[in-house]
């Protein structure tokens, strides 16, 4: 490693760290001086918190990098101050949370920070899942939290459980799971039974997430790309449909879609 590099990353890490102080003196600033960040709780800061996390998301998904860093800096002003919050009560502060975060990494990273070998990463889930157990976690889905959305929570359930063994052996098996649920589900809607038919057509969801995983999809990803897509076809649909001086809510179906595919044939 020459002279330079090492200087060079110094000086960044000198930098990262003034930065990261910075916040917190600009925190400490707000906490005492701001009314409104002063009342200011866990509870009432809980959903804007979701609402970055959101809001990172999308930034992500549209890779916008200079969004990314502006709602990067969103997450960890909360991140900062969920802990100024923990700090007046001294039940934690930022050193805290720092310091536990590193030492679970540390443990649970033993093929780096100690003898255990993984050399793929199949076998490094398989330790951190393991690893979660001998915490004293009273189940591989202890760690999956409730408020999660439904589709992204059924992915979370299925690669947690992966990663002790429980899984399927080939994707074929998988497809053939989606197949059985969905004839399950036309035979409830057939019988009428609203209760069984949304329990069915549940199983049918869980079957294609599954299988989504098994082809390396993410399934609220691809769902999100298609949401957005119906989205600029319908918009595209109004504006010709305007273009044409009709009114939307006033065209047949038959009509609605002639103007459907020629937005689509725009596409192509």
């Amino acid at each position: 490693m020459s002279d330079f590099f090492i200087f060079t990353f110094m000086n960044n890490r000198a930098e990262q760290l003034k930065a990261f102080e910075r916040l917190l003196d600009i925190m400490d600033d707000l906490r005492e001086k701001c009314p409104w960040d002063k009342k200011q709780t866990f509870q009432t800061l809980k959903h804007l918190t979701i609402e970055e996390v959101y809001e990172l998301n999308d930034a992500i998904s549209e890779n916008d990098l200079p969004e990314i860093k502006k709602e990067l800096g969103d997450l960890l002003l909360h991140i900062v101050f969920y802990s100024k919050i923990g700090s007046e009560t001294n039940h934690f502060d930022i050193a805290d949370v720092c310091n536990a975060i590193c030492d679970k990494l540390i443990y649970r990273h033993p093929h780096i920070y100690s003898d255990t070998i993984a050399t793929d990463e199949k076998t490094v889930k398989e330790n951190w899942e393991k690893l979660k157990l001998k915490e004293g976690n009273k189940s591989v889905l202890g760690g999956v939290p409730k408020s999660l959305p439904a589709m992204v929570k059924a992915f979370r359930i299925q690669d947690k459980v992966k990663g002790v063994g429980f899984d399927w052996d080939h994707k074929e098996d998988v497809w053939a799971k989606v197949e059985e649920e969905l004839q399950e589900f036309k035979e409830e809607v057939v019988s009428d039974n609203k209760e069984k038919q949304e329990q069915e057509f549940g199983d049918v969801l869980f079957a294609l997430i599954n299988y989504a995983r098994f082809c390396n999809i993410n399934p609220e990803e691809a769902l999100n790309k298609t949401n957005q897509k119906f989205i600029n076809r319908f918009t595209a649909m109004e504006h010709l449909i305007k273009k044409d001086n009709k009114q939307l809510g006033e065209l047949p179906l038959k009509e609605l879609d002639i103007y459907w595919n020629e937005v689509k044939k725009f596409e192509k």
